[in-house]
C-alpha cells in the first residue's frame, strides 16, 4: 500500500482534502480607512521620538567634545604651551590650525543639530496619509510588525534623515495572489492505512501497552496446549475496529506465526461488529425487565450520585480471574535450573 502511495498520480487520486473553516474577517484588507489613518499616525510619532532622541544624543556627545576643544585652546591663549602640547598629542592632532578647524565644524554641527531639534518641536504634526496608494495588509494574523508597517516607516524616514546619502527607492514588490483557503486545508493520504498499525504498536503514539497480537499471545500462554487448541479454534472479532480492511488477514498472519507448525485455528468475524455491544445490552436489559436489580430509578441516581454505578449490580464490576500457569514453561523450568543455584531467582 505505502509503495502506491509514492507515486504522485495515485496519491493526487486518492489523498482525502477538507477544506476548514476560516473567516475572511482576519484579513487587513477589511480594517477601516480609520484605523490606517490612526496606525500610521502612531508610526510617525515613534519616529519622530526615535529621531528627536539621536539628535539629542549627538547634541550631547558633540559639545562634550567641543567643551574638550575649548579647554585645550585655552590652554594656548593662557601660554600653558606644555600642558597644551600634551593635549594635542592625545587627541592626535598636529597643530593649533587643525585644533581651531575641529572647533569650527563642531561649533557648525552643534549649531545645527539645535536647529533640528527646535524645528522638529514646531513641525509634529505632518499629512501623510494620503502619501502613497493603500495596499492590502499580508498579515492577516496581527503580527507585531507586518509589511505595510515596514513600508510605513521607509515612508516617513526620509522626513528625518541624519545626514545620510539618499539611497535609491526600491521597486514597489508585486504582490502575490493565493487563495487563503488552500492554507486551511487538511489532507488525508498514508495517514489513512498507518493508523489502524496502532492497533498491533501503541508504542508508535508513546502508549507503553501491548498490542492486539502481543495480548492474544499472553493470554495463550496462561493456558495448556490442549486448552490453546480449543481456544484458537474460535478467535471471534467484534467491534468498530474489525472493519478496518484487512484486518482479519492481519490476526490470521499473527496467528500464524506466534502457534506451533501445522496447528489449526479459526478466525471469525462479527455480521455486525459496530452494533454488537448494542445488541448485548439490548438483549441483557430484555431479560431483566421485569426484576428490580436490572435497573435504578431517577430518584435513587440523584440521591446517591453517578458513583453508585459502579456498586449496581448491572454495572462492569472488575472480577480477578486467576488464570492457570504456563504449562509449557513450568515443565522445562526444572531441567534449565538444574546445577545453577538458586530456583526462585532463575523464575
Amino acid at each position: 500500500e505505502l509503495q502506491k502511495w509514492r507515486c504522485p498520480e495515485y496519491y493526487e487520486n486518492n489523498v482525502h482534502k477538507m477544506q476548514l473553516p476560516f473567516s475572511n474577517k482576519l484579513l487587513g484588507s477589511t480594517v477601516a480607512s480609520e484605523e490606517k489613518q490612526e496606525k500610521r499616525q502612531q508610526q510617525l510619532r515613534r519616529l519622530q521620538e526615535l529621531n528627536a532622541r539621536r539628535r539629542e544624543e549627538k547634541l550631547q556627545l558633540d559639545q562634550e567634545r567641543l567643551d574638550r576643544l575649548l579647554y585645550v585652546q585655552e590652554l594656548l591663549e593662557d601660554g600653558q604651551m606644555d600642558q597644551f602640547h600634551k593635549a594635542l598629542v592625545e587627541l592626535n592632532m598636529d597643530s593649533a590650525e587643525e585644533l581651531q578647524s575641529y572647533i569650527n565644524k563642531l561649533s557648525l554641527s552643534v549649531e545645527q543639530t539645535k536647529q533640528k531639534i527646535l524645528q522638529s518641536e514646531v513641525n509634529i504634526e505632518v499629512d501623510v496619509v494620503d502619501s502613497k496608494p493603500e495596499t492590502p495588509d499580508l498579515d492577516p494574523l496581527g503580527s507585531e510588525q507586518s509589511l505595510e508597517d515596514v513600508e510605513s516607516i521607509n515612508e516617513f524616514e526620509p522626513l528625518f534623515a541624519e545626514e545620510q546619502p539618499e539611497a535609491e527607492k526600491p521597486v514597489a514588490a508585486v504582490q502575490p495572489v493565493f487563495n487563503l483557503a488552500e492554507y486551511h486545508q487538511l489532507f488525508l493520504g498514508t495517514e489513512r492505512i498507518r493508523a489502524p498499525e496502532i492497533v498491533f504498536q501503541p508504542s508508535l503514539i508513546g502508549e507503553d501497552q501491548a498490542g492486539i497480537a502481543e495480548t492474544m499471545q499472553y493470554v495463550l500462554e496462561r493456558y495448556s496446549k490442549e486448552q490453546q487448541a480449543i481456544l484458537v479454534q474460535n478467535v471471534f472479532l467484534t467491534g468498530g475496529n474489525t472493519m478496518y480492511p484487512g484486518l482479519k488477514a492481519r490476526i490470521q498472519k499473527e496467528l500464524l506465526e506466534m502457534r506451533p507448525f501445522q496447528s489449526s485455528f479459526q478466525v471469525h468475524l462479527a455480521s455486525s461488529p459496530v452494533l454488537d455491544a448494542w445488541y448485548g445490552a439490548r438483549d441483557w436489559a430484555v431479560e431483566h425487565m421485569t426484576r428490580e436489580e436490572g435497573w435504578i430509578s431517577r430518584k435513587d441516581y440523584e440521591e446517591k450520585g453517578g458513583e453508585y454505578l459502579k456498586e449496581h449490580c448491572a454495572s462492569n464490576v472488575y472480577v480477578p480471574i486467576r488464570l492457570p500457569k504456563q504449562a509449557p514453561r513450568a515443565a522445562e523450568a526444572p531441567g534449565r535450573a538444574s546445577g545453577s543455584g538458586n530456583p526462585g531467582e532463575q523464575a
